[in-house]
Parts: structure tokens; C-alpha cells; sequence
């Protein structure tokens, strides 16, 4: 069997073209060496080195095998690089889920910052919406999320990464696109509206239910996603809620409007200016150091 000890010994004097001075180089005498020589030659089978009283000179062999060994150490040593990198956190592998409307606002800064701070770290993504992405963080498939609460505290930690306004998203040629006032719940009473689905849309529905609870509008669709509301919105199909970086998606027809959360059954009494909230979520278990560092950066971006 080849060892390591074998092939640095082989190197050292192939290089040196001397066993005296191969021999001080790896701070060991001449007959262990010359030991270390005999052995390698008798695994691989072949003369590696000429040698007499006056010279050493490398076989055919011998040559062949040095390019062969400077890969292998220099295998070793990326190998070893990397194990110190990835458990000092700079280097390894993160799946990271999402949510579309996560996307839009802070996917896209936190990711070119991962990549001008962890080069060497991959980040898998995956888009799913926030019950989907605890489940992934519970099986093991996600290392961390961007979603939205509420969520299992018990099971998983979390920081706030992002808190933006609630709006209105009115059609162009509706008459309250051209109100000067934030919009009130009043406003929308026996207005169509586009409603979120109450599981898979279970944070903008309560946000939606909550704001208008006492202004009795016509839920006529429940959606999954910010995107497809706003686009029946610009159908003219009713007024819906959406936060306010949803704006810049750009979808035509539409018109954002302030919100006027007072005369609303709010359940914004931290700051009612930004209630929408967007969390970084992973597990309370044990993380890698890698995990930690994104979360550092993540924070980062926060701020």
C-alpha cells in the first residue's frame, strides 16, 4: 500500500536529486528515507530512482509517477483546505427556501451579498410558500427560510429580515386610484375584492380578514400568490392587499394606494406603517457552521 509518507519522501528526492539533502529537507536521516524509497518502489512495482555513489537520477518511471504525485498531494491538501473552510463556516453547501413575494424585496440583495462574502459557499434555492418551507426545515431538505408567520416557535427560530407597508392594489380606471387620502376599511365596503387562500395564503389572508373585518366587501376569488391577485386586479376583477415592494414587479393597469390602518381591526399595534413582516427562519436543532454564517449575513442584509 502506498502512503502518503512514501510519496512527500519520493518528492523530496526527485527534487533534491540528492538523498542528503531530501533527507534534511523532511528532518529525518538517510536510511529511513532510503527505506521510505525501497518500500513506494515495491508497491508501485517499478524503479523510480537511479542511484549510486555520485548521482540520482529519475527513471522513466519515475518521472511519469512525480507528475501523478504532485496531484495526489496537492489532492490532499485542497482536501484538507476545504474541510478547515467548511468547518470554519466560508465553504460548504446551503438550501435555502423562499417565498415569490420574498423574492421580489430581499432575495435578490442577499444573495449577491453571500456571494461577495462566502464565494465559496453554493446556495441551493427553493421556491415554496412558508408552510412547505417548515416542513423542509423539519424533514431536513431546507436550511433555512425567507417566510412569513406564523410558524412552530417550539421547532424553529427566527428574526425579523424585513418589515414593509400593507397596500391597496386598485385598477387604474377604478375611481379610488385617483383618491388623495390612504384608503380606510370603509372604502372597500361592498367592493369585489380578491381574497388569499386562508392555508396556503394563510399570512395575506389574515392580513386582508383583519383590515377589513368591519368593512364587508365581496370576496369573490381567494388566490395563492401576491402575484396572480394583482393580476386579476389589473382584469378588473376587484381591489386587493399586497405589501409594498410588490410594486415593483411592474404589472400594468394597476395603481398602489396607502392604507389607513385606523379604523380597521388591526393586528399591527408594533407599527402599523410596515405590519408586513418577513422572517429568516431555521431549526432550533444544532446548524452548521456555514448555516451560521449565511444567518450573519442574512442579519446583515436586515440591517
Amino acid at each position: 500500500m502506498i502512503t502518503l509518507d512514501q510519496v512527500r519522501s519520493f518528492v523530496a528526492v526527485a527534487e533534491e536529486l540528492h538523498f542528503g539533502r531530501a533527507a534534511e529537507r523532511l528532518q529525518m536521516t538517510q536510511p529511513p528515507l532510503s527505506r521510505q524509497i525501497q518500500k513506494l518502489e515495491k508497491a508501485i512495482g517499478a524503479q523510480l530512482l537511479e542511484r549510486d555513489n555520485r548521482r540520482v537520477a529519475l527513471t522513466g518511471a519515475g518521472a511519469a509517477f512525480l507528475g501523478e504525485a504532485y496531484r495526489l498531494l496537492n489532492l490532499v491538501e485542497g482536501a484538507g483546505d476545504l474541510a478547515r473552510r467548511v468547518d470554519a463556516g466560508s465553504a460548504g453547501v446551503v438550501r435555502l427556501g423562499f417565498t415569490a413575494v420574498s423574492a421580489i424585496s430581499i432575495l435578490g440583495p442577499l444573495l449577491r451579498r453571500l456571494t461577495a462574502a462566502l464565494p465559496d459557499v453554493e446556495v441551493l434555492l427553493s421556491e415554496r410558500v412558508t408552510l412547505a418551507q417548515v416542513d423542509g426545515i423539519r424533514r431536513g431538505e431546507l436550511d433555512v427560510g425567507l417566510a412569513r408567520p406564523p410558524f412552530d416557535t417550539s421547532l424553529l427560530a427566527s428574526t425579523v429580515i424585513l418589515r414593509e407597508p400593507l397596500m391597496a392594489v386598485v385598477p387604474a380606471s377604478h375611481p379610488l386610484a385617483s383618491a388623495d387620502a390612504p384608503l380606510t376599511p370603509a372604502d372597500f365596503a361592498g367592493q369585489a375584492v380578491i381574497g388569499y387562500h386562508p392555508q396556503q395564503s394563510r399570512y395575506f389572508h389574515e392580513l386582508t380578514v383583519r383590515f377589513l373585518a368591519n368593512a364587508h366587501p365581496r370576496v369573490e376569488q381567494r388566490v395563492h400568490q401576491v402575484l396572480t391577485a394583482m393580476l386579476l386586479v389589473a382584469a378588473e376583477r376587484g381591489l386587493a392587499l399586497a405589501p409594498a415592494s410588490a410594486a415593483s414587479l411592474g404589472v400594468e393597469g394597476v395603481v398602489f394606494k396607502r392604507l389607513d390602518h385606523a379604523g380597521g381591526d388591526s393586528r399591527f399595534d408594533v407599527d402599523p406603517e410596515r405590519p408586513v413582516e418577513l422572517h429568516a427562519i431555521w431549526s432550533r436543532e444544532a446548524v452548521s457552521p456555514v448555516v451560521r454564517r449565511v444567518l450573519d449575513i442574512v442579519t446583515q442584509v436586515a440591517e
